[in-house]
């Protein structure tokens, strides 16, 4: 049987801050309808090699090609500006940490959703209204609230309203930034529910930068375990948490997990 072509390949990554290496010869495969979790403690380099990855952060050596179908696979940095703005709001999404990063406050939440089909062409106000209406009911918001402004939702449903915004356009990879992180444990759980489910509706690939090992055992196929800005160990979810090999992965675990 043939194995997919990867979606994103991730070769020899590498971004040094002054002395201080924050990622190092980093590779991996990120193959179509994949989840990968980056799991490590803080600065260990997981964030900043998320945002490589997603193009907001240039390495300083190494490369990151995405597959673009009919157009083969390019190296995101050999791409222009606009071809990487174009690639950021139409087939890749991200979910920042802070939902207030990720949504424009001063506009409504119907407004939020609707940006990025605007972005790409659609102009029918009606059409464009009910798939923001329908964005919130799959993410459990209330369709009523669409002309609430994001400051009138809590927490989670901020966190909530980031993801149906950056899904509408029905992108091709998701990445996620602790997109748990400060939400109590049962708006978390909720969260969580929409993610899978999503997740597996829509076919998604994705990379997702959690501490929380319980979060990647939910959402994730494969592990990547950082440390020093390295990847220390991977593999398949259970098998990584249930048998971890690295002592450092060990340590993380049964310091994490309940036995």
């Amino acid at each position: 049987m043939n194995l997919p072509s990867p979606l994103l390949q991730v070769r020899q990554l590498t971004k040094q801050y002054g002395f201080r290496i924050a990622c190092a010869d980093v590779n991996f495969d990120l193959f179509p309808s994949e989840i990968i979790c980056l799991v490590g403690e803080s600065g260990s380099g997981k964030t900043t090699l998320l945002n490589m990855i997603a193009g907001r952060i240039k390495p300083d050596r190494g490369s990151v090609r995405y597959d673009l179908g009919e157009l083969g696979s390019r190296d995101l940095w050999d791409l222009s500006e606009a071809e990487r703005r174009l690639l950021a709001r139409s087939e890749w999404g991200f979910v920042e940490q802070n939902a207030r990063d990720g949504l424009r406050m001063r506009i409504s939440a119907g407004a939020n959703i609707a940006e990025r089909p605007m972005m790409l062409g659609q102009r029918h106000y009606g059409k464009i209204r009910r798939l923001a209406s329908g964005w919130l009911e799959r993410v459990e918001i209330d369709p009523e609230r669409i002309d609430d402004f994001p400051d009138q939702f809590s927490g989670g449903m901020q966190q909530r309203l980031q993801i149906a915004r950056n899904l509408v356009t029905n992108p091709h990879i998701i990445f996620m930034d602790e997109p748990t992180s400060g939400l109590d444990v049962s708006v978390q759980a909720r969260l969580l529910d929409i993610l899978r489910s999503l997740v597996g509706n829509l076919q998604l690939s994705g990379l997702i930068v959690t501490h929380d090992l319980a979060v990647a055992r939910l959402l994730s196929d494969r592990i990547l375990v950082m440390k020093e800005g390295r990847i220390i160990e991977s593999g398949l979810t259970d098998q990584v948490l249930d048998d971890p090999h690295h002592p450092y992965t060990q340590l993380l675990v049964s310091s994490i997990l309940p036995s």
